[in-house]
């Protein structure tokens, strides 16, 4: 894993000739060595039609190449960061909430909709979340961001967890996900959304929940 936790809120990584990363355009803090950093339009591995995906949903999120000899210090907006280790499974995270990763992951767009159906859509409009969601595969290490820190909740058959959705920050696993309302759409008239829209993750593997509803 290429990354090592200052603190709270700065991460520092190892940058090897040979081997490159991806972070958010601004995400850099300091470095040490031969290491360049390069505007990457195409979002990393996944292709011309993840990029396509993702800027016709107008979410796209700039990265930056990162290559080179050296070690870089990465922070950004004074969030929480949470590493995150991927032994061949794939992450589901949205676009603003990276803040750097291995560039041997492979990324790729989700739509909101085929997991969850017409409610996966409904959830991206009503929650402020993409339609799309940025997927990050294979084995390496992903640095994600999030007010107050972040908790991991494990999900197993049989016992779904419940989240609210602005708390919601990334899964991983073989996990399904649909919102649902906790209150009447009587009950719903002149609230936010708030506690009234539960996202319902069940199946496999685990949901990252930050400890605030405060958006990025």
């Amino acid at each position: 894993m290429p990354f090592r936790e200052i603190n709270s809120k700065m991460v520092e990584a190892t940058v090897v000739p040979g081997q490159r990363m991806f972070s958010q355009r601004g995400a850099m803090l300091a470095y040490r060595g031969d290491v360049t950093f390069t505007p990457n339009m195409a979002g990393g591995q996944g292709g011309v039609m993840s990029m396509i995906g993702r800027r016709v949903a107008g979410e796209a999120t700039p990265l930056m190449t990162v290559e080179g000899n050296g070690t870089v210090m990465f922070g950004h907006g004074g969030h929480h960061i949470q590493v995150i280790g991927l032994t061949g499974d794939t992450l589901f995270v949205e676009a603003d909430r990276l803040l750097a990763f291995d560039g041997t992951l492979e990324q790729g767009t989700m739509f909101m909709g085929s997991q969850g159906g017409v409610m996966g859509m409904v959830r991206g409009q009503v929650t402020g979340q993409g339609l799309f969601t940025t997927t990050l595969k294979g084995h390496g290490a992903v640095a994600v961001m999030a007010h107050g820190g972040v908790i991991e909740l494990p999900i197993a058959p049989g016992r779904p967890v419940h989240v609210d959705p602005q708390a919601y920050v990334a899964h991983h696993g073989d996990v399904r996900n649909k919102l649902s309302t906790a209150l009447g759409w009587r009950d719903m008239v002149g609230r936010g959304s708030g506690e009234g829209f539960q996202l319902e993750l069940s199946g496999s593997g685990a949901v990252y929940v930050q400890a605030s509803e405060e958006k990025l």
